[in-house]
């Protein structure tokens, strides 16, 4: 049987209105501008303001409709909603559902919700394009949130500085024309030996919230920065290397390398392993630090 291909028919993204700068964090942290941008290449980060409303299911709601109205279709025409979200407005029921009241879906299509962090949309687009390929849907919403200032340690330079708030969205559909957009090759796996070095450890049914954990303020990002660095550099590389192999492409057939906007020190050395120059490299990590999905 011949497989449909997929095409991306729209984007959008949103982010919250306030900037903290690392200025703003030198007030409350024992850091400097230049300690962040050395070690980050981040100048500022959004972060969200509750009593403004700007929950995951809000910035994914924003996202998705900027995405759907430069896909010009009608909500309605959305099969599926997809979210990655490691902490959403709730435990239960899911932030997609949210998403899709927001945007006034009523043809009660499934939504869910996927849990794998920095991943989450590469992950999202491999279940969205399998989903299309096999004719199953032909039009999914995938949506990536991260509102990582509600459990990042505002105390702890070393976390502090690297998060910021925000959602991008990305509509994909049943390519049935002539273009030849489609998804070559992809690639996911999972390193459970590496599952310890970025971790929410508590909030969950092994380690509840208790009175004790708050006040040991253990209910916040823990990482341990060196072993992320080393994982993600390696695995990036690996991942890249292995599509290209598979789709017969080098170096020069390359327009632009987008990776995942974790730190400019790791988007350095994954071009420096490729031989790319940094003008064939997206970044604006300096803008919006890393926002995870």
């Amino acid at each position: 049987m011949e497989l449909f291909r997929t095409k991306i028919i729209g984007t959008g993204h949103h982010v919250p209105e306030k900037v903290v700068t690392n200025e703003d964090l030198t007030k409350i942290l024992d850091t400097s501008h230049e300690w962040i941008t050395e070690r980050t290449g981040i100048h500022e980060r959004r972060i969200s303001d509750l009593e403004k409303g700007e929950t995951p299911s809000y910035l994914s709601y924003r996202a998705a409709q900027k995405a759907i109205d430069e896909a010009g279709i009608d909500p309605n025409e959305i099969e599926m909603i997809m979210l990655s979200v490691s902490v959403g407005d709730r435990f239960f029921p899911n932030t997609s559902s949210a998403i899709q009241e927001k945007l006034g879906i009523t043809n009660k299509c499934p939504c869910v919700d996927i849990s794998a962090a920095c991943t989450g949309w590469v992950y999202g687009m491999v279940l969205a394009n399998s989903l299309i390929q096999s004719g199953t849907y032909k039009n999914v919403l995938l949506i990536s949130c991260e509102m990582t200032s509600a459990f990042n340690n505002w105390t702890d330079r070393s976390t502090s500085v690297l998060f910021g708030d925000g959602a991008g969205a990305t509509l994909l559909s049943r390519n049935e024309t002539d273009s030849i957009s489609q998804v070559h090759h992809t690639v996911i796996d999972n390193d459970s030996s590496k599952r310890e070095i970025l971790v929410l450890n508590t909030g969950g049914a092994e380690k509840p919230i208790t009175h004790e954990i708050i006040d040991e303020k253990r209910h916040k990002i823990e990482m341990n920065g060196p072993e992320v660095f080393k994982a993600a550099v390696k695995t990036m590389c690996n991942h890249s290397a292995h599509v290209m192999e598979k789709t017969g492409w080098d170096k020069e057939n390359l327009s632009w390398c987008v990776p995942h906007q974790a730190n400019q020190r790791i988007i350095q050395a994954v071009a420096k392993r490729f031989d790319l120059s940094m003008d064939k490299v997206f970044s604006n990590v300096k803008y919006y630090a890393n926002t995870s999905s």
